[in-house]
C-alpha cells in the first residue's frame, strides 16, 4: 500500500517535483537560497543533524551540546523517528547511516 501524506496537496507535489529536479549540491543551494530564509534553512539544518544523532544513539544533552537544538526540539524529532512517517529513517539508510 502506498504511502498517503496527512499534506497533501497540489503546491507541496509540485514543490517536490521542482526538489526532485534538482542535481547536485551547488542547483540545491542555489535554489533553498532562493526558496527559504536563512534561519528557516538552519532550522531544517538543525532538524537533520538531530535526527542524525539520535539515529547515532546519541543523549538528549549530547545532541543539544552539540546542535544548540532544544529539547522540546529534539524530542519532536525523536516522536517523528519513532511514529513518525519513515522520512528521516528512509534516507538515513539511503546515506548509510542507520
Amino acid at each position: 500500500m502506498a504511502y498517503e501524506s496527512k499534506f497533501k496537496s497540489e503546491d507541496i507535489t509540485g514543490l517536490f517535483e521542482a526538489v526532485l529536479t534538482l542535481e547536485n549540491e551547488e542547483e540545491c543551494y542555489r535554489f533553498f537560497e532562493d526558496l527559504c530564509t536563512i534561519n528557516e534553512l538552519k532550522a531544517m539544518a538543525q532538524r537533520w543533524q538531530v535526527a542524525k544523532l539520535l539515529a547515532a544513539k546519541r543523549t538528549y544533552s549530547e545532541i543539544e551540546d552539540e546542535t544548540a537544538a532544544s529539547t522540546a526540539t529534539i524530542s519532536r524529532i525523536n516522536k517523528c523517528l519513532l511514529y513518525g512517517a519513515d522520512g528521516y529513517k528512509t534516507v538515513l539508510a539511503k546515506l548509510g547511516k542507520d
